[in-house]
């Protein structure tokens, strides 16, 4: 360590502490990569692999990037299945003296991830905690998505619970599940552990998982003295799931803390249950096809305008409901904005306009909001009114038809909070035109602050003195030649002639000697030089004090921006909805808690998009509980699959609270849905024949089929 530079050392230091991550490493504009990282990231991103002198005849593999294209770069490193520590400049470079001090600020895993353009606007971004008893038939889960502030927990037990556990990591699809043991200290960065079913798998030392540890964690976290009010109070599996994924962020992802105001406990039991076979033959969110792709049972109803409704509505698809009360007021909502075709136009004009409010307040609780993004979430500010005018003539035509208004919260405008103080201070705060950046100033408007617009007015006013300070010194000496002027080694001057020399003034401070030119400098030009050269760096640390001031007051006021955020998320998803409906002749199902499954005129809601110009015939369905099982047959690729998750999408459609395509449907509440197929459209009939297919072609009958259906 004594024979390599102070940056060597200082970059040896922190790579010990994230072995198994890739440091990028910040140099001025660009971060570097070294050693088996640089030769890493050289290959993973082809680029080129350079070298370093760190030392006294010593060069090492050298990797770098454009910091201000990092993002991507990181992207495709976390797509890999690496990890990414980023370590920056700590402090201001014109101020410091010697080396700058550098820090790991975050390590980025695929659960972590927080950059807009690393993210998918429309889907949630989940890190999964999961803990195991399996003496006692239990398991614990905890999930967070660091960009909306979305954290939740519950407990599993039974005799079935690993069944039920892969249920609920098939509905939320995280992008990292961390596991209790003892963690992998890797010499070097690897890939993530991929399971058997597409998850990366993180090890977290044991000990986090601790009863204590973990309601310690959460304790101070949420600075409350118990757990009771989380609901988790009997749920140790979950509590213990719930304070690893918080030290795992402690460890990773520190600022992301903060946008984690609360815990919500649930039960899987009051939601249908989807096994992974059933999600992927009914296609709701992903395709079975092969190559081109193929709409999907999302893809017929996202008609949704804003990032946070496709999130709802994604969610609300994966976990259809079991309340017929909660079902009911989703159907209110999308039965009113069905029935107003102008109201559910201007609703969706306006969505059409709305940010991402939800995952723009997370950033503005951690503070990694651009100004550009924080403009975006005045200029929604800016679009309520409007939105709940239109939201209130919707309901009032509502109450006029049906005798009563909506009982749908999304639809009633006094439950909306217009936030008129927080829009009024970054009217005052923002400048009309805002940077992506803030390595420039110019994004606080110069009236927001008197100290700032003394800054700015100076600096105006010293360049114009400036300007015309020639004109004023041929008048005042008589030398008409006179000019001034400025270069970075000696700033602003003003230059005489030789020839001219005995004119110049006696309070001329002689600065430099020429050929044929005397430069001089006046106390005054220095005082006016001083303001017009230190203005803009002045007025850029100024910017960014008030700016973080201004966040400060923006993250007061998170949770009322929260709560506009979702009840704009379900406005949205309720208004898609009734567009869906609309647009391909959905009716409104009518729930019960009964046996019966009676469907009129059904229609799958997929393939008959699929076809295009071709009509779907349409199919009747009655289920009861005398005639509950239907025993369909015909040849392949005759319909039959088709027509049974027909049924079962119709069913699962109505239970997230959507129209179903149909002229009648009348469904009992269900629990569950199976869904077997043995045959996928696009493949061979050779390919699709099932396991009993060789005993059918037996001569003889006596052999017993295997599974037979």
């Amino acid at each position: 360590m004594s024979k390599v530079t102070p940056v060597r050392r200082q970059y040896l230091e922190l790579k010990s502490r994230y072995p198994d991550a890739i440091l990028f490493f910040r140099l001025g504009d660009f971060y570097e990569t070294f050693d088996d990282d640089a030769e890493t990231v050289a290959r993973e991103l082809d680029i080129v692999l350079t070298s370093r002198n760190v030392g006294k005849d010593q060069r090492v593999p050298m990797a770098g990037v454009p910091y201000h294209a990092a993002e991507t770069y990181i992207a495709r490193l976390i797509e890999k299945g690496y990890k990414v520590a980023i370590a920056e400049q700590i402090g201001d470079p014109r101020a410091t003296k010697g080396l700058m001090r550098r820090e790991v600020v975050r390590v980025v895993t695929a659960g972590t991830v927080v950059e807009p353009d690393l993210l998918s606007e429309k889907q949630n971004n989940y890190l999964v905690a999961l803990v195991r008893d399996e003496r006692r038939h239990r398991a614990g889960l905890a999930y967070v998505d660091i960009t909306t502030g979305e954290f939740a927990c519950t407990e599993i037990e039974g005799q079935e619970v690993h069944r039920h556990v892969h249920e609920e990591l098939e509905r939320l699809r995280p992008a990292e599940v961390i596991m209790p043991g003892e963690a992998e200290h890797l010499a070097r960065p690897q890939p993530a552990n991929v399971d058997e079913r597409g998850f990366r798998i993180t090890t977290f030392d044991a000990w986090h998982w601790e009863l204590e540890t973990a309601q310690r964690t959460l304790c101070h976290h949420f600075g409350v003295q118990t757990l009771d009010g989380f609901g988790c109070r009997d749920k140790p599996l979950a509590m213990r799931a719930a304070g690893a994924i918080l030290a795992y962020l402690q460890e990773t992802q520190r600022a992301a803390l903060s946008g984690l105001r609360a815990l919500y406990t649930y039960s899987t039991a009051g939601f249908m249950a989807l096994d992974a076979a059933t999600r992927r033959n009914l296609e709701l969110t992903e395709s079975m096809g092969q190559g081109e792709r193929r709409p999907t049972l999302l893809s017929i109803l996202d008609l949704t305008h804003t990032p946070m409704g496709g999130r709802f509505l994604r969610r609300s698809l994966n976990q259809p409901l079991l309340s017929l009360e909660a079902i009911e007021r989703r159907l209110d909502a999308v039965d009113a904005l069905y029935r107003d075709m102008e109201g559910r136009m201007e609703v969706r004009a306006l969505l059409k306009q709305i940010a991402d409010l939800e995952r723009l307040t997370n950033r503005a609780i951690t503070g990694l909001i651009t100004p550009r993004e924080l403009g975006h979430v005045r200029d929604t500010l800016r679009l309520l009114p409007d939105l709940l005018r239109v939201v209130a003539e919707v309901a009032t035509r509502q109450a006029a038809l049906l005798g009563s208004p909506p009982r749908v919260a999304w639809l009633d405008p006094a439950r909306y909070d217009e936030c008129a103080d927080l829009l009024a201070l970054l009217d005052a705060a923002l400048a009309d035109e805002l940077p992506a950046r803030r390595d420039k100033p110019g994004f606080i408007r110069p009236t927001f602050s008197d100290e700032l617009h003394q800054i700015i007015e100076k600096s105006r006013h010293a360049r114009e003195w400036i300007a015309g300070l020639e004109q004023v010194e041929r008048e005042r000496t008589g030398i008409k030649s006179l000019k001034v002027g400025y270069n970075k080694v000696f700033g602003y001057y003003i230059e005489v002639t030789k020839a001219n020399a005995h004119l110049v003034p006696e309070h001329y401070i002689r600065k430099q000697t020429l050929v044929n030119a005397e430069r001089y400098i006046t106390p005054e030009l220095k005082e006016y030089e001083a303001l017009v050269l230190h203005a803009e760096e002045r007025q850029l640390e100024l910017e960014n004090r008030l700016y973080q001031q201004v966040l400060a007051q923006v993250a007061a006021a998170s949770e009322r921006l929260l709560r506009v955020a979702r009840l704009i998320a379900r406005l949205d998803t309720s208004a898609a909805l009734a567009e869906v409906a609309a647009r391909h002749r959905y009716v409104r199902p009518e729930l019960h808690e009964g046996d019966e499954i009676h469907i009129v005129a059904g229609r799958h809601p997929v393939v008959e998009q699929a076809l295009q110009d071709k009509p779907f015939i349409p199919n009747d369905t009655y289920l009861s509980a005398e005639e509950a099982i239907h025993i369909i047959t015909g040849p392949n690729m005759s319909g039959k699959s088709t027509y049974l998750r027909q049924v079962a999408l119709i069913v699962l459609l109505a239970q997230i609270g959507a129209f179903v395509p149909a002229d009648e449907a009348k469904i009992g509440l269900v629990d569950r849905i199976f869904t077997r197929v043995g045959a996928h459209d696009e493949r061979s009939p050779a390919a699709i024949r099932p396991s009993w297919w060789r005993w059918w072609r037996q001569p003889t009958s006596s052999i017993t089929p295997p599974n037979a259906p």
